[in-house]
């Protein structure tokens, strides 16, 4: 987002522009026509944001219950936290004293702090700041204690705040990275931060390779929502509920749940596959939290560092999806196809650990048709791949 827009866009976010953001979005016409359209009213920086505005909020309905009443850029929405996690991340910090959040974007957790709090909002880029204060200023219209500041990060002085959250850029030099020492602000910048307040939540990605004095002192929490691990959070002091050890908490519509480390966990290896398989969510595969999860239940891997769990019992939990086994096969394909056909199996899912092949080749070696369904696991035991036909329960 560069200097040279920020008139552009406090114009876009000033109220001017939404008759044209209403009827960019319900305009039938081709992208050609309604450029043209728009461009006989308008130059052609604010032409491309009106059009880019409405792709944005389009995007963004995977992330926002109301995307039709916020503004975006392309990059700080696909780094925006969305609201269901926000709100879920912003449980931990309570409701005593003002809330910095630090390197705030366009607002994904601000929203999530927002509400019932003194919070204060900052990132260095002026046009960030902008989309950030009108997304507060329009989600929270009656919120006069919370608001968005342009500050560097690295001069702040923190000792009033009660607590704090940072997504640091991931990309300072262009290209994504999962060391939180190439991060900006670094590892080093936000342990000076912690030393003037140390209830901190650190955004990273699910990759990131936290520093080990932070796993030693703060929990760490993989936070998945849809089968997708979407977050790391470091959490500090006060924030932390399970300090010094790694967590995976699963984000459903009506539930949640959290699987928490067990440093004495082993995980054994099934000499078998037994009735039931199981998957493990990718917050708990993040995590590597298998062996506390098959600990819990008493399972066994299916093979060693493949992932997959088995047991002879079925097994409710949000933390695992679990799959009736149907048959062992060798992975061949001419046996396979044969099994399809004689169970008329056409809605075919597969899936895939420890093997190299590609799910949409095989489907189409394969060929499934017919009315029933199942799944393929496909995982490597003895050395040998072999084709798990289960069906999802």
């Amino acid at each position: 987002m560069a200097d040279v827009l920020l008139d552009d866009y406090r114009w876009l976010t000033s109220g001017q522009a939404d008759d044209l953001l209403a009827a960019a979005a319900s305009s039938t016409e081709p992208i050609v026509q309604l450029t043209a359209r728009l461009r006989r009213s308008l130059p052609a920086g604010r032409t491309h944001l009106i059009l880019e505005q409405v792709e944005l909020r389009r995007r963004a309905k995977q992330k926002f219950a109301h995307p039709e009443r916020m503004f975006f850029s392309p990059v700080a929405l696909e780094q925006a936290t969305d609201e269901v996690l926000a709100g879920y991340k912003a449980e931990r910090f309570g409701l005593a004293g003002p809330v910095a959040d630090l390197c705030c974007g366009i607002g994904g957790d601000l929203l999530g702090l927002a509400p019932g709090r003194a919070v204060l909002g900052i990132d260095r880029s002026p046009a960030a700041a902008i989309l950030a204060s009108a997304n507060l200023r329009c989600a929270l219209p009656h919120e006069p204690s919370c608001g968005v500041a342009v500050a560097d990060v690295l001069t702040l002085d923190l000792g009033s705040a009660a607590a704090w959250h940072i997504d640091p850029d991931r990309r300072p030099h262009g290209r994504r990275t999962t060391r939180v020492a190439l991060h900006s602000p670094d590892s080093e910048a936000i342990d000076h931060l912690r030393s003037h307040c140390a209830a901190a939540a650190i955004k990273l990605a699910p990759a990131a390779e936290a520093p080990p004095h932070w796993a030693a002192e703060a929990e760490l929490e993989w936070i998945s929502r849809g089968r997708e691990c979407r977050q790391l959070v470091v959490w500090f002091d006060r924030l932390a509920r399970h300090a010094g050890r790694r967590t995976a908490s699963i984000l459903a519509a009506d539930s949640r749940r959290t699987v928490i480390e067990r440093p004495d966990a082993r995980l054994p290896v099934s000499p078998r596959v037994q009735r039931f398989v199981f998957e493990p969510d990718p917050a708990v595969l993040a995590a590597d939290l298998s062996a506390s999860l098959a600990a819990e239940h008493q399972l066994a891997a299916l093979a060693s560092g493949i992932g997959y769990l088995t047991g002879d019992a079925a097994v409710v939990d949000a933390a695992l999806s679990c799959f009736e086994v149907l048959e062992v096969l060798p992975l061949r394909v001419k046996l396979v196809a044969q099994w399809l056909r004689e169970r008329r199996i056409g809605q075919l899912e597969i899936k895939k650990r420890g093997v190299s092949l590609e799910p949409e080749q095989l489907r189409r070696q394969l060929r499934p048709a017919g009315s029933e369904q199942a799944t393929m696991l496909i995982a490597p035991i003895d050395g040998k791949a072999v084709a798990i036909m289960a069906r999802r329960q």
